[in-house]
């Protein structure tokens, strides 16, 4: 009976998923609210899946549409139009009574609420109070007190000045906005250009901030104690071991007006389809109101959207106080390509490659080419017909072929074979074969506003006849396509030319400790190519590189080198290329070793007491017999490069304007960071897999012989 009893209060038993992204303190809070609610629902249960910053937005477009979501996620307010566009998120329709109206804007669309509202977050004026009694309030009297901060690599002012979410309060201080409702967009505008040059003058001019500012630079400069006044949000003061302060932002001296963040708000959603729905709603009222607002703000330093909570600390206090003039960041579909464009003008101006005003009308005619455009359905009867033709033809062609008895007899006497290499088969047919038709199939699709729609060969077409940018842009498929084969041509050679070389010094016997000086070799290929890529992007550094510490000693000179690696396309290019012949030159080494211990040394001593040189039997006696087993690993080894996403991502990150982007990095941004264009990104897929294919036949046939 026990037993039965136990049975049923399991399967009664329900559990509520809540997605997240938050970690140290904000998670902490997060899980005690959740073991409090189940102290007070014994019968049901919490479970928390913490999920990378980076990936959440995807995770919760590709999964929730297809019934893998989880009962609730939390997330900023940013994509909720875009949400309710595509029918992930379910209205909120129950009590909001205690919650900030700030909060309730952010999550109202078409004047329905679509969230529960938990934080606010914004960017302030983060200050050493060991050295600052007071903040500033104005920008003159920061840039006066910063400038009385900066010596001797000291600074004192220090944020990632070329990021639209961080250019946003100067922005809006000179009356521009990135969007406005109607989805109007200036960046040309006079407003514009004038936060452009007031953004250059306190992130360059005045001489008060480092170089090429990073979030992990900004934050061990003031964990060092070198630098004053930081202009970031509270999730910078997280891991902090010094003392920091808080300010709202200052008045901008030139315009009069108050510098105006961004304001982020957290909310609560309700997934599409929740198992329990009323559950949820629930468990989510309990985070966002009385209780778990306060627990989340003393435990977890949330500034919360509950009115009601006490003894909130100071740097709580300020971000309360950065809200009321905050502006809610625009939740417009376009807003991802505007930030795009923006960030294409603030990157140029601080590099000074332009001018503010040439920097606005270029950022405008890129934000043009980004948005979203029209989508014209087309029939699929033409395609349904041209793939019906299509299956006949092979139908056909396998019908005429087993009519031949030869191939009929061969068939019988090797069926069996067919049963052992089936398992294959079908992995091939479920790992490789069915996500290249449907990625293929994607192509043919135009994804917009939570819609698929049928485009046929359009994505094909526009990418081929360069109809969306020039031919000579960094966005045009041929400049990019030319891009990619400098880069795999250029890295095979090096590749080749430093593996074999010291492939070749390490058989000489007279080289020492030859098993450590191959083991030693070999750890460029070992280390995880994104982690290697990310030590030489710091490296690259203008300011605090190594690259950089090393010209300096060996260049004339009293000062320091500062020169900017990603400013140009060659030396971007160049700091791309160290970086993956740094990775690539271990594998080619290993396998000439390898094939070089099957070279019979009679034949070397051979042609030695004939008179050949050193040269003459490299050139003849060596490299023959090295070539069968080098080849395939070239043309290997030119595949990898071809598709080598993490060293371009993340080093130059593309880097000056996209010109160092190759097919595979630019594919991905038509995939992720411009308006999620899908279908135009799976063209550029398919596109690269043709170029592959083309080159595979081509390779063969030089070869003599089948390698890919």
């Amino acid at each position: 009976m026990t037993a039965l009893l136990l049975l049923l209060a399991t399967a009664s038993a329900s559990e509520v998923t809540v997605w997240h992204s938050y970690s140290g303190a904000e998670q902490a809070a997060l899980e005690q609210v959740a073991d409090d609610w189940e102290s007070t629902h014994p019968d049901d249960r919490v479970s928390l899946v913490a999920l990378p910053f980076g990936g959440f937005d995807t995770k919760v477009d590709t999964a929730i549409p297809r019934g893998n979501g989880p009962d609730l996620f939390i997330a900023a307010h940013g994509n909720v139009a875009k949400w309710v566009l595509e029918g992930v998120i379910e209205p909120w329709t129950s009590d909001t009574t205690g919650i900030a109206p700030v909060g309730l804007d952010a999550f109202t669309v078409d004047e329905q609420l679509w969230g529960l509202p938990i934080a606010t977050k914004s960017l302030v004026l983060l200050y050493d109070p060991s050295r600052i009694a007071s903040p500033p309030q104005t920008t003159d009297e920061l840039i006066a007190m910063a400038r009385a901060e900066t010596a001797d690599g000291h600074y004192g002012l220090a944020y990632q000045a070329a990021d639209p979410y961080f250019h946003a309060p100067w922005m809006h201080a000179f009356g521009a906005v990135a969007i406005d409702d109607d989805g109007t967009v200036s960046l040309d505008g006079d407003a514009q250009v004038q936060s452009f040059a007031f953004a250059r003058r306190l992130a360059v001019d005045e001489g008060i901030a480092p170089t090429q500012p990073t979030g992990e630079l900004v934050s061990r400069l003031y964990e060092d104690g070198d630098v004053t006044f930081v202009i970031s949000g509270p999730w910078f003061t997280a891991d902090l071991s010094r003392p920091v302060a808080a300010a709202p932002f200052p008045m901008v001296s030139e315009t009069g007006l108050p510098a105006r963040p961004y304001l982020t708000v957290d909310g609560i959603y309700q997934a599409k389809g929740a198992p329990s729905p009323e559950l949820a709603q629930d468990l989510a009222w309990a985070i966002a109101s009385a209780h778990g607002a306060q627990t989340r703000q003393d435990v977890g330093g949330q500034a919360v959207t509950w009115t009601a909570t006490t003894g909130a600390s100071p740097l709580v206090q300020t971000l309360r106080t950065q809200a009321e003039t905050a502006i809610p960041m625009p939740t417009h579909p376009d807003i991802s390509a505007v930030w795009e464009a923006q960030a294409y003008a603030l990157r140029r101006v601080m590099r000074g490659s332009a001018s503010p005003e040439r920097a606005g009308r270029e950022a405008q005619a890129r934000f043009e080419q980004l948005q979203q455009k029209d989508v014209v359905e087309v029939s699929r009867s033409p395609y349904i017909a041209a793939f019906g033709v299509l299956l006949l033809g092979l139908v056909g062609m396998l019908v005429v072929r087993l009519r031949n008895p030869e191939l009929r007899n061969e068939l019988a006497a090797t069926k069996w074979d067919y049963f052992w290499i089936g398992p294959a088969a079908l992995a091939m047919i479920a790992l490789v074969v069915t996500p290249f038709v449907l990625g293929a199939a994607v192509s043919l699709y135009a994804y917009q506003g939570g819609e698929w729609t049928f485009v046929g060969l359009s994505h094909f077409s526009d990418i081929l006849l360069s109809r969306d940018f020039p031919i000579t842009s960094p966005m045009s498929f041929f400049y990019t396509l030319a891009v990619t084969i400098l880069w795999t041509v250029t890295n095979l050679t090096l590749h080749v030319s430093i593996g074999v070389a010291l492939a070749l010094v390490l058989r000489e016997p007279w080289i020492r400790m030859r098993g450590m000086w191959r083991a030693l070799l070999i750890l460029p290929w070992a280390v995880p190519n994104y982690i290697t890529a990310l030590i030489w992007k710091s490296m690259f550094h203008a300011q605090y590189g190594a690259i950089n510490k090393l010209l300096a000693i060996v260049t004339p000179g009293p000062g320091p080198v500062e020169f900017d690696w990603f400013a140009q396309f060659s030396t971007s290019f160049a700091a791309n290329l160290a970086t993956n012949t740094w990775l690539g030159f271990p594998f080619m080494m290993v396998v000439t070793l390898g094939a070089l211990q099957a070279i019979p040394k009679d034949l070397e001593e051979a042609a030695e007491v004939d008179g050949a040189g050193y040269l003459t039997r490299l050139r003849h006696v060596v490299w023959p017999l090295l070539r069968p087993a080098l080849l395939p690993a070239i043309l290997l080894g030119s595949v990898w490069t071809f598709n080598m996403f993490n060293v371009v991502y993340l080093v130059s990150s593309g880097e000056p304007d996209g010109s160092t982007e190759i097919l595979i990095s630019e594919a991905y941004r038509w995939a992720f960071s411009r308006n999620n264009q899908y279908g135009y990104a799976a063209a550029y897929a398919v596109l690269i897999f043709g170029v592959l294919l083309v080159y595979s036949r081509a390779a063969n046939r030089l070869v003599g012989r089948k390698v890919l």
